[in-house]
């Protein structure tokens, strides 16, 4: 599997931690957002739900990591483009509940909010339960048809209400977009994707303007 984690600036002192925590899985990680680094390109939540749409949607990931202070206004951005369906994950419970139950491709963290002392080893524990159960096998066991039916309809209108990604990038205000497209290496990544070629072509006509 491949990860991506994209922070956002007011969090980026914690990028370290949740590298750490997702290190041990085993997966492919890419760093995609803001590290503790001096001369980055500020990203806000806005700029790393649409990051998070392009990963996902050119397959350049297959997990998203994200997050801001609270984790509420990066599930907002991302859940605004299709085939992001992403979960505000507190808890090991959080992350155990979500992966069975809602089987989706995104994850939500607070790295500010009641970011207090051991707060690093719970973003080890959420990765531990995330990875120890099947994505989509349903809980209860009972439940499991049901769940997979809800999660089927979620996924059909979100790809009916949404518009696809290359026009979305066409259209989107500059300081949306901008910063999320001119930061190093993402166009590389969508450029190299499975499903990227259309994406990328369209975020370079958006730089080239």
């Amino acid at each position: 599997m491949k990860i991506a984690v994209v922070t956002e600036v007011s969090t980026k002192q914690k990028n370290r931690f949740v590298l750490e925590a997702l290190e041990p899985t085993g997966h492919t990680i890419i760093n995609a957002g803001m590290s503790d680094t001096e001369g980055e390109v500020e990203l806000g939540y806005i700029q790393t739900g649409l990051i998070t749409a392009l990963l996902l949607n050119s397959g350049a990931a297959d997990l998203v990591v994200g997050g801001c202070g609270t984790g509420q206004g990066y599930i907002q951005s991302a859940s605004q483009y299709p085939n992001v369906f992403c979960g505000l994950v507190l808890s090991p419970l959080d992350a155990w509940l979500f992966r069975q139950i809602n089987g989706g491709n995104c994850i939500s963290l607070a790295l500010n909010k009641d970011f207090g002392w051991a707060a690093e080893q719970n973003i080890k524990f959420i990765f531990e339960r995330f990875f120890s159960v099947e994505s989509g096998a349903g809980y209860p066991a009972y439940r499991r048809d049901a769940q997979k039916y809800y999660r089927d309809q979620l996924f059909a209108l979100s790809a009916s209400v949404h518009i696809p990604m290359p026009e979305a990038i066409r259209i989107l205000p500059d300081e949306a977009i901008l910063p999320a497209i001119q930061k190093p290496g993402i166009l590389e990544l969508v450029k190299e994707a499975p499903a990227g070629a259309e994406m990328a072509a369209a975020i370079q006509a958006r730089l080239a303007r």
